[in-house]
């Protein structure tokens, strides 16, 4: 199974304060051990919201809002894509996610949602719908590639 590990936002990283040293060390053999497990597909850590902005969609109009916002609970700061055997093995590694030795007040969280699969969508997924998830999984894997 596949499982979206979401870093929450804090004032910190909405303030654009940069990990320490420390921690970004910390973090490079966190990561290393979960490529090496093949655990880890992707992760990224992401700008604050004073550089993002939100669409909200209402029938057909679109509305652009500029960040920063407010809400710091509802902001991500990073995220990872790990594959794993089962929630309790996403559990277990998350568990070892560093914090910041030089910041030992920080407080942060994180969210793990399982990633829908193919198989997820039952017979609302044709046959024409689950070729063309194929054919476009296969083209953004090429694009990647080059």
């Amino acid at each position: 199974m596949r499982v979206m590990v979401i870093i929450k936002a804090n004032k910190e990283s909405e303030a654009g304060i940069m990990p320490s040293e420390k921690l970004l060390n910390a973090m490079g053999k966190f990561n290393e051990e979960l490529v090496n497990a093949g655990i880890m597909l992707a992760g990224e850590g992401l700008h604050p919201s004073s550089k993002a902005k939100r669409i909200k969609f209402s029938g057909g109009k679109r509305i652009v809002t500029d960040g920063p916002f407010a809400e710091t609970r509802e902001l991500i700061a990073g995220f990872w894509i790990w594959k794993v055997n089962s929630m309790e093995e996403a559990l277990e590694w998350a568990k070892r996610i560093p914090n910041d030795p030089e910041r030992p007040d920080m407080e942060g969280e994180i969210a793990i949602h399982p990633i829908f699969e193919a198989e997820d969508f039952g017979p609302e997924l044709t046959p024409e719908l689950r070729k063309l998830e194929e054919r476009l999984r296969a083209k953004a894997e090429k694009l990647k590639q080059s």
